[in-house]
């Protein structure tokens, strides 16, 4: 099966980058602090909210304001 575009000719092949790292995700634990610079509302810049309603956000709010 044929691409329906193929890709850009001067775009470098991926696998032969060596200029980037690409960290794997942490196994162990990792330290959250929160400081008096983060937002009050848990909804602000937050990557898990998407703008949308959340099933329960009460629960939402209380996860991320622990």
């Amino acid at each position: 099966m044929k691409p329906r575009q193929p890709r850009n000719k001067e775009m470098p092949d991926f696998d032969k980058l060596n200029d980037r790292i690409i960290a794997d995700s942490p196994s162990g634990p990792m330290l959250v602090i929160k400081t008096n610079l983060d937002p009050k509302n848990v909804t602000d810049n937050n990557p898990y909210y998407d703008g949308e309603d959340v099933k329960d956000p009460k629960e939402f709010k209380e996860y991320f304001e622990e």
